[in-house]
């Protein structure tokens, strides 16, 4: 309940003038802070009338840089990436049509390279539209063409520039860097790249697919230990698949020569 004290009166008690000091204390407190609070106002003001024209001029900047970067993603980015499509559609029916294909592969996946019927190949796509899916996307599709036309240096190159976080093109993606190494006798350099896609996600198709072949390269490069741990990983978390039958026989000669 609200109190109030009567005009003229004194405190006469010990406890009432304690009280009345602390009330005087209070009153004195609030009254800091109030001060405090207004000379941080009046401060604040002189700042904003000082720096009005920066400040202005610093909102204009910021106002600039996003209806910038708007304009941007409407106006260029959208189209590019619309023109990029297009294209990407013929190039990547010459890639699909060379996968299937029994004969004249190394034609098309040629076509799907550099291009045609007034289109742009896959290389042109990944050059002219980076910075898009389409140009990102491109980047894989060239690189897988590279391959299999036995081009592994420009199949690296390609699918390096990749960068997805699909659980299936990612690391295929490495995968596929690990088989161009392989290629290219560099046992040490695919060996890397298997576990780097093995170890991109787990699932139950590429992981066992490059644990396999990781393990295959360190067997073959003399690293048994190596080899036992990956054949072991395949044989306990993915035994339905279909490289944990194989690794079986593989783990019986890591142990061999791990002896």
């Amino acid at each position: 309940m609200a109190t109030y004290k009567k005009r003229g009166y004194k405190p006469k008690t010990k406890v009432e003038k304690e009280k009345e000091e602390v009330f005087v204390e209070e009153e004195s407190t609030t009254a800091e802070v109030f001060n405090t609070l207004d000379e941080s106002a009046n401060k604040a003001e002189e700042f904003v009338e000082k720096n009005q024209k920066n400040i202005f001029l610093a909102i204009g900047v910021i106002a600039a840089l996003v209806l910038g970067y708007l304009g941007y993603q409407q106006f260029i980015v959208k189209p590019k990436q619309a023109t990029a499509m297009n294209d990407m559609y013929q190039a990547k029916k010459y890639f699909n049509d060379a996968v299937t294909a029994t004969v004249g592969q190394d034609s098309l996946y040629n076509l799907a390279l550099t291009g045609g019927e007034g289109k742009f190949g896959l290389t042109d796509i990944a050059d002219n539209y980076s910075g898009t899916d389409a140009g990102n996307l491109a980047n894989y599709y060239a690189g897988m063409a590279y391959l299999n036309l036995k081009n592994y240096e420009q199949a690296i190159a390609y699918l390096d520039k990749f960068k997805s976080e699909d659980d299936a093109l990612a690391p295929m993606a490495k995968g596929a860097i690990g088989d161009a190494f392989m290629q290219l006798n560099q046992e040490d350099q695919a060996l890397d790249y298997y576990l780097q896609a093995a170890n991109l996600r787990q699932n139950e198709f590429t992981t066992p697919t490059f644990l396999y072949k990781a393990g295959v390269t360190a067997l073959n490069s003399g690293n048994a230990s190596k080899a036992l741990e990956l054949f072991n990983k395949i044989k306990d978390n993915y035994p339905k698949s279909p490289e944990a039958t194989n690794a079986e026989v593989f783990i019986g000669k890591a142990q061999a020569m791990s002896k």
